[in-house]
C-alpha cells in the first residue's frame, strides 16, 4: 500500500484513530467539490489533458481489435491474406508509437497541472499559518503542523503524479472494454462476467479494511513527526540532562508503532491481490474454454476469442488499479481534510474591516481587561486589570511565575485580544487598528533572541525588510554594537547558522535588539533581555538596552529587582490581578507586597549574583515574611 507509514504509541490499535480523521462518503463528496473549485485556474489545461487521456485510451483498446481482425481475415485456417496481415501490423505499429507519444504527453500535462496546484496550495497553507494567532500555536503541536506541509502534501503529490492518470485511463478502459466485449460476443462476455464477483467482493472488503488501516497510519505519522521535532528542538536539554536513552526509547516505541501499522496494511494487501490474480487466471481459462466451444458452434471467431484474452487485462487491471488507487484516494482525502481544516481555522486575532492607523504618539491604556487562553474557560489568567502607561514612561511588571505579567504584556502588543475590556494606544482600541500600525508602534523583544538561518544583516532586517545596509548599520550604532559585528571574519555577512548557533547568547540578543532599533517603535516591551546572560555579556547588552529605551515608552517584564528599581513605576502582578502600582520608593514606603519582596531580595542578595527577586517571587511566603492580601494600587 503505497505511502503507508506512521508513528505513535506502541502496538496496533484502531481505537487510537481520531474520528476527525475519518472521511465518509458525504464528506468525500464535499472535499472533491471544494478541490474542484480550487482547480478552476487550471481547468483549461485539465480539458486538454483529458483529450489526450481519451486518445491514449482509444489507442490502447485498438490493439486487441486489430489483432482480432488480422486473425479473422488474414490468418484463418482456410485462407492466408498477406496484405491484411502486413496492413494490420503496420497499423498496430503506428498505434503503438502514437500510444507512446500520448502517454508521454498525458504524464507531462497532468503532472504539470498537479504540481502547479500543489505549489499554490503550499503557498496558501503557509501564508495562512503565518496569519494565525498565537493562541493557535499555543494549542497545536509543531510536528502536526509540519506534517500538513510534508506528509499531507506528499500524499497529494502521489495522487497528482499517479492517481489522476490511473483514475481516468482505468475508468475509460474498464467501461470501454465492457462495451466492446459485449458487442463482439455477448455470450462470451456473460461467461467472463461470471468470474468477476469474487474480485468485486474482495475489493469492497479491502476498501473498508484499508480505510481503517490508513487512518491509524495517518495518526502515527503525525505523532512520529511531533516526537522527532520535539527531540531535535530540545536537543540541548536532552544532552544537558543525559536523557538520550529516554528519548531514544520513546522514539523506538513510536517507530515500532509505525512498523506495526504498516505491516497490518501490507497484510491486507497480501490477502487481497492474490484473489485478483486468481480471478485473472480463472477468467482467462473461461474465455479459452468457453470460447473454443463457441468457435466450434460457429457462434464466434478465433480472432474474437484472441481479442477477449487481450481485453481481459484491460478489464481486470482497472479493478486492481482502482483498489490500489483507493488507498491513494484515502490518503489524499484525509490529507485534504486536514489541510482544509487548517485553512478553515480562523485567527482569533484578526484585522477588522475599515481598520485605522494608530497615532504616532499616545498613552498605552489597559482598561478592565479579563483574559483566558481558551475561549469559554472559567479559569482566567487576568481579571479586571487596568493600567495606563504614559508616553515615554518606563513601567516594570513583577510577579511570580504564572502570575500573568507576560500575558499582560502580550495583550499590550495584541498577540491576543482580551475576553473583556480594552487595550488602546493614543485613544484607539488595538482591535480597531491595522496590524501593520500595531507592529510598527509596539515592538516586543523576547528574553532570548531567535535567529533565522542567514546572515547577521538578514536577521537585523527583520525589523524592516526594506532597510538598506546603512540603515542596519545605523541601528547597530544606536545600540553600540556595530564594531563588535564588524570584527567578525565576514562582518555583517557572517552566516549565523540554524537558530543562530554560530553566535553567542549575548550576540544573538544584540541582533534581537538591533531589530527593534531598526523597527523604531514607539512602545517597547522587554522580557528582561539580560536575565539569561552571564555578567560580562550582560553589561554589554544592558548598555544596548539603555540606548534602545531612550525616548520610548517601555514595559519591562522584570525578573530582577534592579530592573524594577530603575523603572518610573512598578506593577506587582499576582493571581491574575494588578495588586500594586507605583514608583519604587512609594511602594517600599507602602509596606505591601512589593516592599516584602524587596526586603526578601535584600536579605538573599549575594555578591555572587544570586537573583533574589526571582527567589522571593517564587516563594513570597518564605524567609518568615507574611504576604498580605491585595493592596491599593497607587
Amino acid at each position: 500500500m503505497r505511502g503507508m507509514g506512521g508513528g505513535g504509541g506502541p502496538g496496533w490499535s484502531q481505537g487510537a484513530v481520531e474520528d476527525d480523521d475519518r472521511v465518509d462518503a458525504a464528506e468525500a463528496g464535499r472535499i472533491v467539490k471544494r478541490t474542484w473549485r480550487m482547480m478552476r485556474p487550471y481547468q483549461r489545461g485539465l480539458v486538454a489533458a483529458l483529450v489526450v487521456l481519451v486518445g491514449f485510451t482509444l489507442t490502447t483498446v485498438a490493439g486487441p481489435l486489430i489483432v482480432g481482425y488480422a486473425i479473422n481475415h488474414g490468418l484463418s485456417p482456410h485462407h492466408f491474406d498477406k496484405r491484411v496481415v502486413i496492413s494490420a501490423a503496420a497499423v498496430y505499429l503506428v498505434i503503438a508509437v502514437s500510444m507512446g507519444f500520448l502517454e508521454r504527453a498525458q504524464i507531462v500535462m497532468v503532472n504539470r497541472i498537479g504540481e502547479s496546484f500543489l505549489r499554490d496550495l503550499r503557498k496558501r497553507v503557509f501564508a495562512h499559518l503565518l496569519s494565525l494567532s498565537m493562541s493557535f500555536f499555543d494549542r497545536e503541536q509543531t510536528g502536526r503542523l509540519v506534517s500538513r506541509m510534508t506528509s499531507d502534501i506528499d500524499a497529494l503529490e502521489n495522487l497528482v503524479q499517479q492517481g489522476i492518470v490511473i483514475f481516468v485511463t482505468s475508468g475509460l478502459l474498464f467501461f470501454g472494454v465492457i462495451v466492446i466485449m459485449a458487442v463482439l460476443s455477448p455470450l462470451l462476455f456473460l461467461a467472463t462476467m461470471v468470474v468477476l464477483p469474487p474480485v468485486i467482493i474482495s475489493s469492497r472488503k479491502f476498501r473498508r479494511d484499508s480505510n481503517s488501516a490508513y487512518l491509524v497510519v495517518r495518526d502515527r505519522i503525525g505523532q512520529t513527526l511531533s516526537t522527532l521535532q520535539e527531540s531535535l528542538a530540545g536537543i540541548r536539554v536532552v544532552q544537558a540532562f543525559g536523557r538520550e536513552e529516554e528519548q531514544f526509547s520513546r522514539f523506538v516505541d513510536h517507530n515500532q508503532a509505525q512498523f506495526d501499522a504498516n505491516v497490518h496494511a501490507v497484510r491486507l494487501s497480501a490477502r487481497y491481490f492474490p484473489v485478483v490474480e486468481f480471478t485473472n487466471a480463472a477468467a482467462t481459462a473461461v474465455i479459452i474454454g468457453f470460447g473454443a466451444l463457441l468457435v466450434h458452434w460457429h457462434r464466434t471467431s478465433i480472432g474474437t476469442v484472441s481479442a477477449f484474452v487481450l481485453f481481459l487485462a484491460y478489464l481486470i487491471d482497472p479493478i486492481q488499479q482502482f483498489s490500489q488507487l483507493f488507498n491513494l484516494v484515502q490518503q489524499s482525502g484525509a490529507a485534504l481534510k486536514k489541510i482544509f481544516g487548517l485553512l478553515d481555522t480562523e485567527a482569533s486575532v484578526s484585522e477588522r474591516t475599515g481598520a485605522v492607523e494608530l497615532p504616532a504618539v499616545g498613552e498605552l491604556v489597559v482598561s478592565g481587561v479579563t483574559f483566558a487562553y481558551r475561549p469559554g474557560e472559567t479559569e482566567t489568567v487576568l481579571n479586571d486589570v487596568s493600567i495606563t502607561v504614559a508616553t515615554g514612561e518606563r513601567v516594570a511588571l513583577v510577579g511570580p511565575t504564572g502570575a500573568g505579567k507576560s500575558t499582560l504584556a502580550k495583550l499590550m502588543a495584541r498577540f491576543y485580544d482580551p475576553v473583556e475590556g480594552t487595550v488602546s494606544f493614543g485613544g484607539v482600541d488595538l482591535r480597531d487598528a491595522t496590524f501593520a500600525s500595531v507592529r510598527h508602534r509596539i515592538a516586543v523583544v523576547p528574553q532570548e533572541g531567535f535567529l533565522f538561518h542567514g546572515t547577521i544583516l538578514d536577521n537585523v532586517r527583520l525589523g524592516d525588510v526594506d532597510a538598506s545596509e546603512q540603515d542596519v548599520r545605523a541601528a547597530l550604532r544606536t545600540i553600540g554594537c556595530e564594531e563588535r559585528f564588524d570584527s567578525l571574519p565576514d562582518g555583517l555577512y557572517t552566516e549565523v547558522r540554524e537558530r543562530g548557533s554560530r553566535l553567542s547568547a549575548g550576540e544573538r540578543q544584540l541582533v534581537s535588539l538591533a531589530r527593534a532599533a531598526l523597527a523604531n517603535p514607539d512602545v517597547l516591551i522587554l522580557d528582561e533581555a539580560t536575565s539569561s546572560l552571564d555578567p560580562g555579556t550582560e553589561s554589554v547588552v544592558e548598555k544596548a538596552l539603555s540606548a534602545l529605551m531612550t525616548g520610548r515608552t517601555v514595559i519591562v517584564i522584570a525578573h530582577r529587582l534592579s530592573t524594577a528599581e530603575r523603572a518610573d513605576r512598578v506593577g506587582v502582578v499576582d493571581g491574575g490581578g494588578l495588586l500594586e502600582l507605583g514608583p519604587h520608593d512609594e511602594l517600599l514606603a507602602l509596606g505591601g507586597r512589593y516592599s516584602q519582596l524587596f526586603q526578601a531580595w535584600i536579605g538573599q542578595h549575594s555578591p555572587e549574583g544570586t537573583n533574589g527577586l526571582e527567589a522571593a517571587l517564587e516563594n513570597p511566603n518564605g524567609s518568615g515574611i507574611t504576604v498580605s492580601g491585595p493592596a491599593t494600587a497607587s
